[in-house]
């Protein structure tokens, strides 16, 4: 039987199927995402097929992958035959992903189990709330600024002080605004604790997770984050693959005979860099083999560059950390606990 390479361009409530046959022949079918169960039904083992990351992906990943040979999830953003295509509808995106995949071409997304997957949406969720309490934040100390009061950075993480705030003589409009955004950090406050709080303890359940917080630098939250980013350690032949993945490994550019190697390269989950970087700098407070590597970088190579360094240094400990199944009774000294 001819094998098929079949592109999917997915949408909320439909989707667009180009199904590619190995003479270059294509068939093209809408379908409503209601229909899904009928489309698997047409579905052959032998089928390849690629599909783009929407936010419906994974209920369609689940449908379809026993049915075929394999399965593709494209990330568009680093697709840019997708992206930057003049002609842009879905049945030509739905071409160009079946027409790549035919070609082996296809930038591939790793698909985590649904325990991975949804610690890693509360996580960058908790991120987005995080952000926005430091933006409201932002906000209220400029207008303090505006009438010259001038609070430490951290001034506003209190109760306490965001009711001095609003005790504060400003004109009316000023203290109706003050109001509205007091509220709202105190809300983000109560919905980022809870978000912690579920974060821990689901987190804890991850395998590793034990592992990686005997690791001292890795809290809970933050073991949480990066269990949820690396998911199955065993997908990584080794530690570089890793460090790929985080995009901490730096750009490298070929001119000729000449090799330069550059900034880092930045795909992958940005909350999951920041998180191991503040892990990284943590630990080597602790750990004086850390410390020192960190300090010699920073001699020969600068701040910036010592950090980038040190961060991967980490993620090499990490790694054969989860790999090896290693529990820390001593960190500092690197000693296993008994039995690891």
């Amino acid at each position: 039987m001819e094998k098929r390479y079949v592109g999917v361009d997915l949408h909320r409530n439909q989707f667009t199927v180009c199904v590619r046959l190995e003479n270059g022949r294509t068939y093209l079918k809408e379908w409503r995402l209601e229909q899904l169960p009928q489309f698997v039904k047409k579905l052959r083992a032998s089928d390849e097929l690629a599909i783009e990351v929407t936010g419906n992906t994974r209920l369609f990943y689940a449908a379809v992958r026993s049915q075929v040979a394999r399965v593709v999830v494209v990330d568009t953003n680093q697709f840019r035959v997708i992206t930057q295509s003049v002609k842009k509808t879905d049945a030509h995106d739905a071409q160009l992903l079946a027409l790549y995949l035919a070609k082996g071409l296809l930038p591939e997304v790793r698909m985590k189990d649904k325990q991975h997957g949804q610690i890693a949406s509360l996580t960058q969720t908790r991120d987005t709330l995080v952000k926005l309490r430091t933006a409201l934040k932002n906000k209220v100390n400029n207008i303090l600024s505006a009438g010259g009061i001038n609070l430490a950075k951290e001034a506003l993480s209190s109760g306490k002080k965001l009711d001095q705030v609003l005790a504060l003589p400003f004109d009316e409009l000023v203290r109706v605004e003050l109001r509205v955004i007091v509220a709202q950090i105190r809300s983000l406050n109560q919905s980022i604790r809870e978000l912690d709080q579920t974060i821990a303890e689901e987190g804890s359940k991850l395998e590793g997770h034990k592992n990686l917080t005997s690791i001292q630098g890795i809290g809970k939250i933050t073991g949480a984050i990066l269990l949820s980013v690396i998911g199955d350690v065993s997908d990584f032949p080794d530690e570089h693959r890793l460090a790929s993945y985080f995009g901490i490994v730096p750009r490298v550019s070929n001119c000729n005979e000449t090799e330069r190697s550059g900034r880092i390269h930045k795909p992958g989950s940005k909350l999951g860099r920041t998180a191991l970087v503040q892990s990284a700098l943590i630990a080597a407070n602790y750990n004086p083999y850390l410390k020192n590597f960190y300090e010699r970088v920073k001699a020969r190579r600068g701040a910036g560059r010592a950090i980038i360094a040190l961060a991967r240094k980490f993620l090499g400990i990490i790694y054969r950390t989860l790999k090896n199944q290693w529990v820390f009774q001593d960190f500092p000294n690197f000693v296993l606990a008994e039995g690891a």
